[in-house]
């Protein structure tokens, strides 16, 4: 379980559990603010609107995190306000995985900016890369077309027929395979390295 990670590598522990919650913290941000500029305001009726984690996650997600290396978080929206329900739905769920997009290109400028400087502790050039690598995992995990992601709501609004597949079984299935096939997650991370390196041009020496 990742809370071994705690004992072995723990600086590698709380980098992680920091970088999570804080992503996932304005990925739900990100949900919010798009219902409420798509005419929604159950995020600010809600008290979604704040940077507090525990509010966006709860203490159930915190906790698994810290355990099993896996949280998720919530941003109550009504679709049913959106001037538009349809283009609306589409912006509402794209704004989560494309604010992981601009924090994983955000971290790999700060990266190439400070590539030459030699930083120490919890917040050097390893923990930016490492943030870089978890935007850029959960900007793509986040786009697969599975219920309950934010792609399915995206696909599911270009093609409707998929739909069905909201009420059904199969999102249930389809994320326990994800999480049971390892290479999924290697293949991910091996996905986000590329573009990184690809970006710093062999700069750094992170891996």
């Amino acid at each position: 379980m990742f809370i071994k990670t705690l004992i072995t590598e723990p600086i590698l522990f709380f980098r992680i559990v920091l970088i999570v919650i804080f992503s996932i913290t304005l990925h739900e941000l990100a949900h919010g603010w798009a219902a409420m500029s798509q005419g929604d305001n159950t995020p600010q009726k809600t008290g979604h609107l704040t940077l507090n984690p525990l509010v966006h996650m709860g203490k159930e997600s915190i906790i698994f995190l810290c355990f099993m290396g896996i949280a998720w978080g919530q941003m109550p929206v009504n679709p049913s306000n959106f001037r538009s329900p349809k283009v609306g739905n589409i912006l509402v769920s794209a704004a989560g995985p494309l604010s992981n997009l601009a924090l994983g290109i955000l971290f790999i400028l700060v990266l190439k900016f400070i590539s030459n400087q030699s930083l120490t502790g919890l917040f050097s050039e390893e923990f930016i890369y490492l943030a870089a690598r978890i935007n850029l995992t959960l900007f793509l995990f986040n786009l697969l077309p599975i219920p309950p992601l934010d792609g399915f709501h995206v696909f599911s609004e270009i093609f409707p027929q998929l739909k069905p597949l909201q009420y059904s079984q199969f999102g249930i299935f389809a994320m326990m395979l994800l999480f049971i096939i390892p290479e999924f997650g290697t293949g991910l991370s091996d996905m986000t390295d590329l573009v990184i390196q690809s970006v710093l041009g062999g700069e750094s020496a992170v891996s």
